[in-house]
């Protein structure tokens, strides 16, 4: 588990399915980050069974009351939807509407990023956006990544489309020349 000072990051468990299904069922969420909107709880516990299951992917949860509100997660060699070497990963993560515009998606990756480079001993991090997906751009700048190039018409199998993907990284040393600058 990953604390934050207003989250905990955690594994996913079956009975999250409900407040998965609640936030991953607007369309506005899954459309924005590349995935079909969830159609029913079974559904969404199915997600967690097979796609959320990974060791490094995790619940964003609010303090107080321990519901999933969202995801953060590390994706490692074929599990990314980048093209990295192995001692690199890509932070994916979304958040529900209801938490859009509070800063909990920057807070929650920032402390991915910490465990990557600190602990996991990362020497890279990527992350992706579709071009219309402004908040997710913001997200990404706010955390010290990137731009590192775009990729237009790529094929996205989860909603067989094309779409062109800004992608950013951010080195383990530019992480930590911007930790060490704002600790003074």
């Amino acid at each position: 588990m990953l604390h934050t000072e207003r989250l905990i990051m955690r594994p996913w468990h079956t009975d999250d399915a409900p407040s998965l299904f609640e936030y991953a069922s607007d369309e506005r969420i899954g459309l924005a980050a590349g995935w079909p909107p969830h159609t029913s709880v079974e559904h969404s516990q199915e997600i967690i069974q097979t796609v959320f299951s990974r060791p490094l992917a995790y619940a964003v949860t609010l303090k107080q009351d321990n519901t999933a509100i969202g995801l953060a997660a590390l994706l490692m060699g074929k599990d990314s939807n980048f093209d990295i070497a192995d001692d690199e990963a890509e932070i994916a993560y979304w958040i529900g509407v209801p938490f859009w515009g509070q800063g909990l998606i920057p807070e929650a990756v920032k402390e991915l990023m910490r465990h990557a480079f600190d602990e996991l001993d990362f020497n890279a991090l990527w992350c992706g956006y579709f071009a219309d997906n402004e908040n997710s751009r913001k997200a990404q700048e706010k955390c010290g990544f990137k731009h590192h190039h775009t990729e237009e018409n790529k094929f996205n199998p989860f909603m067989n489309d094309y779409r062109t993907e800004h992608v950013s990284r951010i080195g383990k040393k530019e992480w930590q020349a911007l930790a060490a600058s704002k600790s003074h």
